[in-house]
């Protein structure tokens, strides 16, 4: 508690960070109490406000500061707390909140919502029984955005701006201040920020009406629906209770309604929107809500601890928290991956993560509170999405970058990772290319040696089966004198064959890109010899590069083989290469039309079916990523990448189809369950 805390500290230097009207009601209530040298704040460090200076963090030391007490909402309190925690930490500077938390004392990484205390739809069914009027907090409980915090907008803003030559210097940093400068008074309008802004900046050629237009047109469209908490609201009026929308906000109440027809909320009897009144939730917009309803039992839910809970409470109105994702992503700990989250492009695929897995904020009704996922599409957006995309940029990017103006996707890895080049809308001439590693090789053998290093593989089978397998020959129509030769003019004829099928696809005659996902380079080595044109491999990983070293190969690779020690994506790849299929068989080799033949098909329809559902997911996080995430800003993170794709081993997963996969390896006769993969 905060009394605690006072009584704690009531004999040593401590500092405030906040200079908002909150900072102000707690100096009246508990200044004579305290040894207040200064306020801080994140966006001035001198001058002076309440009759103390305002200081700049660093001088916190040489005025013996011992306790920080933030005075913000809980969400600002996360975000200052990763501001300027570690400067606490080293200085052993205490830093808790005002209502006597520990800013320093981290959530422990876990996947179960067991040490959250949260509410069931069941609770809130019950609470609102007794309830004549509900009224819904709008952002962050009824909708929310796919990025991890509100501000991020004003980065993706700043960005936008620059890409089209408007510079605003600290462009994000005035906006932010803006909005809360303003806010001390009453909640501003977006023009009202934007006006101040331009004042603040310097200014620029835009007008603060055309600024508050980007902004919200933006905003608009990353603004996603939790559909859980839609799915009660409906119910709720369909009841014939009174439901209104209770929402702090710079908007106007026609785009709040804009918001609402488009996420599909409907039945609401009104809408009170604090710029519009004057008065914010925690000012008085509780006590309008009140007044409209006189006599009425008001039940009001949203997800902001002090301004929708403690506030309301304190107008006489029941409350009910929903918690938002950013508040369930820290609750499990950041699941292992805050530390990871480092640029804008980093917090634009937490917001995608986020927004999916967190959608649905009712995780309170299994006895387990278990974090999982109920569909394929869903591993395929949240753990293969972000790894996936980093992958098919940075290809894009190496091979546009070095002069590559073909690229052939070889099947059945290709069949994703070229459509997603589709999207990407490359001026890359680009071919999904019918291959394999059996058809190459049947196609690439000329010599004794070639059949050699194709022996020295192991093959989980027997000789017969090897040569059936491998080769496209049947022990019955060779005697094992005949062997070797049999090999060679099977090659010839499959080169043949090759051949017109290469013609049949139009191949220019410059340089080759070619895709292959986790190789040795094998079927790079043997299609090589289909072209006169050189030919250089971008793959996901390179395997064991060093066997490969005196076969003349260019291969470059977004995993290096020397970084496995280092890197966690040498554990699940698999995941990765079991996912990123085509819905046909493996080709084993060409037919004398140059028509690829394919071997019969081991998956169900019902593998089929899941294939295709979490490679919908990645296509949806790839376009989800694209539009939101301008090119100048993107940002390659494997190490976030690998959090997130390793997430995979622990949360829970629902969708029993998916568990009933298995990974085959028909070259080398293995086949494996997915379970046994991701443990």
């Amino acid at each position: 508690m905060i009394e605690e805390l006072i009584y704690k500290y009531s004999s040593q230097n401590i500092s405030l960070y906040g200079l908002g009207t909150e900072t102000e009601r707690f100096l009246n209530e508990n200044a004579n109490k305290l040894s207040i040298v200064g306020l801080l704040d994140g966006f001035k460090s001198s001058g002076e406000i309440y009759g103390y200076p305002i200081i700049p963090l660093s001088e916190t030391l040489a005025k013996g500061v011992k306790l920080i007490i933030v005075i913000a909402r809980p969400g600002s309190c996360k975000a200052i707390a990763k501001r300027i925690g570690n400067f606490c930490r080293e200085n052993d500077i205490a830093l808790f909140d005002v209502r006597g938390r520990d800013l320093l004392d981290t959530a422990a990484v876990t996947f179960d919502f067991k040490n959250v205390s949260g509410a069931s739809r069941e609770d809130l069914i019950k609470m609102a029984s007794d309830a004549e009027v509900i009224s819904f907090d709008l952002f962050d409980t009824l909708v929310m955005r796919k990025t991890k915090s509100y501000t991020d907008v004003f980065d993706l803003l700043d960005i936008k701006l620059r890409d089209e030559g408007i510079s605003i210097p600290d462009f994000a940093k005035h906006r932010l201040f803006s909005e809360k400068e303003l806010s001390k008074d009453k909640p501003p309008r977006l023009e009202q920020i934007y006006d101040h802004v331009l004042k603040s900046s310097g200014g620029c050629f835009f007008s603060a009406e055309e600024l508050a237009r980007r902004e919200w047109e933006l905003d608009f469209s990353l603004l996603v629906v939790r559909e859980a908490v839609r799915e009660m609201f409906g119910s709720f009026a369909s009841m014939g209770k009174k439901v209104v929308i209770t929402t702090d906000t710079y908007y106007s109440k026609d785009q709040i309604i804009q918001i609402l027809d488009r996420n599909g909320i409907s039945g609401y009897e009104d809408i009170l929107v604090s710029c519009e009144y004057g008065t914010a939730k925690t000012q008085e917009l509780f006590s309008v809500l009140s007044d409209k309803y006189i006599g009425k039992r008001i039940l009001h839910i949203g997800d902001d601890e002090f301004a929708d809970i403690e506030k309301a409470k304190s107008h006489g109105i029941d409350a009910f928290r929903i918690y938002s994702a950013i508040d369930l992503f820290d609750a499990l700990g950041g699941l292992g991956a805050e530390e990871e989250i480092i640029s804008l492009s980093d917090r634009v695929k937490m917001g995608l993560f986020q927004a999916r897995i967190f959608n649905d904020p009712f995780w309170f009704e299994d006895e387990d509170q278990r974090l999982s996922v109920k569909d394929a599409s869903d591993i395929g957006y949240l753990f293969c999405g972000p790894m996936i995309s980093d992958f098919t940029l940075w290809m894009n990017d190496s091979i546009e970058r070095q002069g590559y103006d073909q690229a052939l996707f070889g099947a059945r890895d290709g069949y994703l990772i070229e459509k997603l080049f589709q999207m990407l809308r490359t001026s890359t001439s680009h071919y999904y290319f019918h291959t394999s590693r059996t058809a190459a090789i049947r196609a690439g053998m000329e010599s004794q040696d070639d059949i050699d290093y194709v022996d020295s593989m192991k093959f989980f089978g027997s000789p017969e089966e090897t040569l059936k397998v491998r080769f496209g020959i049947d022990v019955n129509d060779v005697n094992s004198i005949d062997r070797n030769s049999a090999i060679l003019e099977k090659g010839k004829q499959q080169r043949k064959n090759y051949h017109k099928y290469i013609d049949k696809l139009g191949i220019g005659s410059g340089n080759l890109a070619f895709f292959d996902f986790v190789a040795k380079g094998t079927t790079q080595m043997y299609l090589q010899r289909l072209f006169s044109q050189h030919m250089k491999g971008f793959y996901f990983l390179q395997l064991e590069p060093e066997f490969m070293a005196d076969k003349d190969l260019d291969i470059e690779a977004f995993y290096a083989d020397e970084g496995k020690d280092s890197s966690a994506i040498f554990d699940n790849y698999y995941i990765l290469e079991t996912i990123l299929t085509a819905p046909y068989p493996q080709m084993e080799e060409m037919d004398d039309e140059g028509n690829p033949i394919y071997v019969k098909e081991t998956r169900s329809d019902r593998d089929l079916k899941v294939f295709d559902r979490a490679q919908r997911g990645i296509m949806e996080y790839f376009g989800d990523f694209l539009r939101i995430l301008p090119e100048s800003a993107r940002k390659e993170n494997k190490k976030l990448d690998e959090k997130l794709l390793a997430l995979v081993n622990k949360v829970q997963i629902l969708d029993e189809d998916f568990l009933a996969l298995k990974v085959e390896d028909p070259f080398f006769g293995r086949m494996t369950d997915i379970k046994d993969v991701i443990g």
